[in-house]
């Protein structure tokens, strides 16, 4: 199994849903493990995106049993990193069809002097 590093946040995301950091930490090793069958990688960024995912969702599902009082629920997360990867997908795909017009509009005004 892959030896990589817990994410810094890990505290703060056990303190969040009310389970032990060691608990956090096994949470984050099974992610870990999860992400690297499922992908089959043990690095990169679809693998790293992934692990954070599948720990987000196995924090949730763990705080979410231990949960007692309907009143008070564990707050969700994952709602956070699929947000987060949304807007950088979005910064990305901005980039990429302003590349196109810009290289678009430079064949134009290439072609047009071609044709003069």
């Amino acid at each position: 199994m892959n030896s990589m590093k817990s994410p810094k946040i890990l505290p703060w995301i056990a303190k969040k849903a009310g389970i032990s950091e060691e608990l956090a930490l096994k949470l984050w090793r099974r992610a870990v493990g999860e992400a690297e069958y499922l992908t089959g990688k043990s690095d990169g960024s679809e693998f790293f995106g992934l692990a954070i995912e599948r720990f987000l969702s196995i924090v949730e599902d763990e705080a979410g049993t231990l949960s007692t009082s309907k009143l008070n629920p564990a707050p969700q997360l994952t709602w956070m990193w699929r947000h987060q990867t949304r807007m950088s997908l979005l910064s990305l795909m901005a980039a990429q069809n302003a590349y196109r017009c810009w290289q678009s509009t430079w064949n134009d005004m290439v072609g047009q002097k071609k044709a003069a």
